[in-house]
């Protein structure tokens, strides 16, 4: 029963990640016939100072659009779990910037952002402040403002699994804390938290997996510039291999996976010790 399963699995995932392991120690450049390098490709890499700015750019946006998406996500979720009237409109006009195609969304948000003339400008001027510089012409301000669309785009489906995880909480355990006498603060700490552990662990896994993988928002705000302040190893493997460089880019989309499974089994190993407690 398990072979069609298998099947599957093996074509479409073990021989593509066996086939990009032997095109790694590869010269290639995706026509001719492959020339074996050994580790050639994986030392270029190493040497290359943009790339290693990538690996910084791209960890930097992990560490900060991460965490926020999780925060903003439990937040909007504690909120909107409570009944009030239009909630099902709220929800829904909260989710829907996550099914917009990120190319689309950060095209919209960089001609928001425009000095002088975009949206956010002309909304500054009207209170008296000239919002003349461009945020994407530095490269901190410009990650910043990534991390933050970023976040605006996707803490709508965070807040969706959180969501799921607090109503899945059985009402009698509020009402036993309640009784007891509980603050709000002791009931999210001791009840609401360790219920939330599978949907913490999704959300953190899902979003660390998304931010090392960030390709769209960067590539619609600011093409990776100016220079290289914002480029990610995603679009740097991209741009490697329309360079004719498919067996480097393929080393450095292996060199990607493994920064992205680090974090992933140390989150998967924690949290699966919290839900044993």
């Amino acid at each position: 029963m398990a072979v069609p399963a298998l099947v599957l699995f093996s074509l479409f995932f073990l021989y593509p990640l066996s086939r990009g392991v032997w095109t790694s120690f590869t010269a290639w450049d995706g026509f001719s016939t492959p020339k074996f390098i050994g580790l050639a490709n994986y030392k270029a890499f190493f040497q290359d100072s943009r790339a290693l700015r990538d690996i910084q750019n791209t960890v930097l946006f992990a560490l900060g659009s991460a965490p926020l998406l999780n925060i903003a996500g439990l937040l909007l979720a504690l909120l909107l779990n409570r009944t009030f009237k239009a909630r099902a409109t709220v929800r829904s006009l909260l989710y829907l910037p996550a099914v917009i195609s990120p190319m689309i969304m950060g095209s919209i948000w960089y001609l928001l952002l425009q000095p002088r003339r975009g949206l956010l400008a002309i909304l500054l001027q009207q209170i008296g402040y000239e919002a003349t510089s461009n945020w994407m012409l530095s490269g901190s301000s410009a990650m910043l403002v990534i991390v933050l669309v970023n976040v605006w785009q996707y803490a709508g489906m965070t807040m969706i699994i959180y969501l799921a995880g607090l109503q899945a909480i059985p009402i009698e355990h509020f009402e036993a804390a309640e009784l007891e006498g509980a603050s709000r603060g002791n009931i999210f700490r001791f009840i609401v938290l360790p219920q939330l552990t599978p949907a913490l662990k999704i959300n953190v896994i899902t979003n660390i997996i998304g931010s090392l993988a960030v390709f769209d928002a960067i590539l619609a705000l600011t093409d990776g510039g100016p220079g290289y302040d914002t480029e990610s190893l995603s679009i740097y493997i991209m741009r490697m291999s329309y360079g004719n460089k498919t067996g480097y880019s393929t080393a450095v989309a292996l060199i990607l996976f493994f920064i992205i499974l680090i974090p992933v089994l140390f989150s998967l190993k924690f949290f699966n010790a919290k839900e044993k407690t």
